[in-house]
């Protein structure tokens, strides 16, 4: 978990992130910037150098796809294109009205975009408010990523949302809860050739012939 911004980023639970868009993010731009980030496992640069073009048609109607540009992604090595879910769609259609001519998140007085760093300015602030610890913007593609493969999404595809080159390099993202390693080992009571209360019943069984 990272403290003052060393370490790994904090995956959410489900209660954090309710808090984050319910009383911590104050703005409907706010909500929806994190939003994005959550339901797309986007970069933070990726999100706030997102083009309103690539979010809404002409008419001003969300589209099936966000589009993160290559340009725009880590190593520009390709142009990703992410289904918009119905929870993400429904902020969008709600942030439209502030939505810029050239970039979604606009920048102060309207010139250029929001930058990643006054997105973690924000987001700070807001889990200071909340006395959430470890948060860091990554929080959400870690997060993103991590429940899809709880949900046992395979590794290829994952990898085709978050843009990574190789699974090695997405495994470095997803976290190990301590319930998972309860799993695994419980699963190797099927090698024991037989169970405690068999063999309990064999040594019971061998004392009283002695």
């Amino acid at each position: 978990m990272k403290r003052d911004r060393h370490g790994k980023a904090k995956i959410l639970s489900h209660e954090e992130i309710q808090l984050l868009f319910t009383d911590g993010l104050k703005t409907t731009r706010d909500r929806t910037i994190f939003a994005t980030a959550l339901f797309t496992a986007a970069r933070i640069n990726e999100v706030v150098t997102l083009l309103s073009d690539d979010i809404y048609d002409k008419g001003g109607r969300v589209r099936s796809h966000l589009t993160i540009r290559k340009a725009n992604t880590k190593g520009k090595l390709a142009t990703r294109s992410i289904p918009i879910i119905e929870d993400l769609q429904s902020l969008l259609i709600d942030y439209y009205p502030q939505a810029g001519e050239v970039y979604l998140f606009p920048g102060r007085h309207g010139r250029g975009h929001i930058t990643s760093d006054s997105a973690a300015k924000i987001l700070r602030e807001a889990c200071a408010n909340l006395g959430i610890e470890g948060v860091s913007t990554h929080s959400f593609r870690r997060t993103a990523l991590t429940s899809m493969s709880d949900s046992q999404i395979p590794l290829r595809v994952i990898a085709e949302v978050s843009g990574h080159r190789s699974l090695e390099e997405l495994q470095t993202y997803l976290e190990v809860r301590p319930a998972q390693l309860l799993l695994a080992v419980s699963s190797l009571a099927i090698l024991s050739p037989e169970s405690y209360t068999g063999k309990s019943d064999l040594l019971r069984s061998k004392n009283l012939n002695v």
